[in-house]
């Protein structure tokens, strides 16, 4: 695949300028060294004197993926520790009161650039995914984001995709949406400094962007995980090479730095994992950075101290903690949670003579996208409009469920929804002409949401439509039903917690009928325990070919599990989503709707 060609970006009058290099920033704090002494800070209005520093706000999110309306069920809450230590669920999200939520936040603050951490797009519920993402780069130029790195899911669909989704256009297939109307595109930069061709060896998309105004100037460097082509489909990455998060922003950060630039912030689509999952979490305790683990903590070490501050993503967590730099310094490093149920607010002292982040006045912090403000009713004519679009297809009813059927709200390694889904991919595989298939496995990364028992329209409390299936399976991935040996498939079962899954277990959802022993006090392979495992209570045979049916995705190795790669006699199938609403018309009616299914196929000893 050749470069993706870069256009300029358009113009934006009475908002905040852009230099002409594309690019993004997400969640995250800017931070850098000032020389002793140089206190005074001032909002700086350009006006009479004008004060040695001025304060930056950074607004920031990330992993929206396409969230437009406020997500249902658990995905759509956020945890919140209480004073006297208890937890409590804040319902959160929803463009409608994000854009609220940052258009609040910007009163008062004449300098102020909002910036994106990746996966904006992709795995999207029906309102947007069906339109190719159309409704939320117009939600997203509304919001007036500035800049926003690249993710893994801005790949789902390949670099041409991307680049229409930035530079604009009809889709090439389905054409344009609204009679009359031409998909403008993105009006803010994505910035893929890491993500080259491997034709000419250039970013497809610009390394970074500069931001300026009145003399200050803070730069941005766009990068997703080296590792995206193992977590995207083999022809969403075709073409394309990922490298190195650190030397990316390092080599990018000197160019910068050579042009005086020196206030400077990474959005890199990767991240960590806090040791609460409550957004107010203070993982710095009991010292720096002490309460957070995961990539994002060797990246943040290895990154060069002329970077300021690293806003990330990816793992979906919401935190904000300073990480030491090279040189020993704290440097701040945040996350927002996701589905825009957060944004982090970060103030930045630009010190005017030095050009520089005054890195000890940096404060920052994570605040709600409550739902208890008032809408932005510019969001709420654009979701209307696109639901209009949408409603034929997706207020069309699949099923009926007794009660929520928790998936990606589940932190459980057998999850209710994946038991459900990985019983319908075998269930329609299962016949000789469909495949033979004797058992499935479900990626738990595939499972964007959960089913949820309250109505999300008019189509009454229970009812499945078929926009809140596409949302729990939105990417439509074509199944495969493969030959592998019971040596293969047990060697699949431990690479979930092995190889590069073991510092963070990816446990694939199973069909009725497998069962097995996760051993969380053991480590490594050893945590799937293989004398345990058993098929419809016969032991695996290392020697016997069994049938297993898998989405494409994980038929071609994706999220580390080589072994599923190594299937032969492919047999493509139905998509995944066809066959998850096959199974709800075929198991639930109105009078007997479906209970979520037990979860007692793995057997975990903690």
């Amino acid at each position: 695949m050749s470069a993706t060609p870069q256009h300029p970006q358009k113009n934006r009058v009475s908002r905040r300028v852009l230099a002409a290099t594309a690019g993004l920033v997400t969640v995250g704090a800017l931070v850098a060294a000032m020389p002793a002494g140089a206190h005074d800070r001032g909002k700086g209005h350009g006006h009479g004197h004008q004060s040695r520093t001025v304060d930056v706000q950074l607004l920031s999110f990330n992993d929206l993926h396409g969230n437009l309306e406020p997500p249902a069920g658990s995905a759509g809450t956020v945890s919140e520790t209480q004073a006297d230590g208890t937890v409590t669920s804040v319902p959160a999200g929803g463009v409608e009161y994000l854009a609220t939520s940052l258009r609040t936040a910007r009163k008062g603050n004449p300098y102020s650039v909002t910036a994106a951490g990746g996966d904006m797009v992709g795995a999207s519920p029906l309102l947007s995914g069906l339109f190719h993402d159309e409704p939320t780069i117009e939600a997203l130029n509304g919001l007036d984001l500035d800049v926003t790195a690249v993710g893994n899911h801005e790949f789902d669909e390949g670099a041409t995709e991307l680049a229409r989704l930035q530079n604009g256009g009809c889709h090439p297939v389905e054409g344009c949406y609204e009679k009359g109307k031409k998909f403008k595109g993105a009006d803010f930069p994505y910035l893929a400094a890491n993500v080259t061709s491997e034709k000419t060896g250039k970013p497809i998309l610009k390394p970074y962007t500069v931001w300026k105004k009145n003399g200050v100037k803070i730069g941005f460097i766009g990068v997703t995980l080296e590792g995206t082509p193992n977590i995207v489909t083999a022809n969403g990455v075709k073409g394309l090479k990922f490298h190195d998060e650190i030397e990316t922003v390092n080599k990018y950060a000197k160019e910068l730095d050579r042009q005086g630039v020196k206030s400077i912030v990474a959005l890199i689509h990767e991240g960590g994992a806090p040791a609460s999952a409550s957004y107010n979490y203070d993982c710095d305790s009991p010292g720096a950075g002490d309460g957070i683990s995961g990539p994002i903590v060797d990246i943040a070490k290895g990154i060069t101290p002329k970077v300021d501050a690293l806003v990330t993503g990816h793992t979906h967590q919401a935190y904000v903690c300073t990480v030491p730099d090279p040189s020993g310094k704290p440097r701040m490093v945040t996350s927002a949670s996701s589905f825009g149920k957060l944004y982090t607010d970060t103030t930045l002292t630009y010190d005017r003579r030095t050009h520089d982040i005054v890195r000890t006045s940096v404060e920052s912090a994570n605040h709600i996208v409550s739902r208890d403000q008032a809408k932005a009713t510019d969001m709420t004519k654009l979701i209307a409009r696109w639901n209009t679009l949408a409603a034929p297809i997706a207020n069309r009813p699949q099923g009926w469920i007794t009660a929520d059927i928790d998936g990606r709200g589940s932190t459980a390694p057998e999850k209710p929804l994946g038991n459900l889904i990985a019983d319908a991919q075998l269930e329609g595989l299962a016949p000789e002409d469909k495949g033979g298939a004797v058992v499935a496995f479900m990626n738990p990364g595939g499972i964007r949401a959960d089913l949820v028992y309250a109505a999300s329209g008019s189509e009454g409390d229970g009812v499945v439509t078929y926009g809140e299936a596409f949302t729990v399976q939105p990417f439509t991935n074509m199944m495969n039903v493969v030959d592998l040996t019971g040596a293969q498939l047990v060697a699949a079962l431990q690479q979930q917690v092995s190889g590069s899954n073991e510092a963070s277990p990816k446990i694939l959802q199973v069909s009725n009928g497998l069962t097995y022993t996760l051993d969380l006090t053991k480590s490594g392979a050893d945590r799937v325990v293989a004398d345990t495992i058993r098929l419809n209570g016969e032991a695996i045979d290392p020697a016997k070919t069994y049938r297993v049916a898998m989405n494409e995705f994980l038929a071609g190795g994706g999220d580390g599990f080589a072994a599923l790669g190594e299937g032969t006699n492919k047999l493509v199938g139905a998509s995944d989503l066809d066959l998850f609403n096959e199974y709800l018309a075929a198991h639930s009616t109105a009078d007997a709707p479906l209970a979520p299914p037990a979860t007692d196929r793995i057997t975990v000893v903690q």
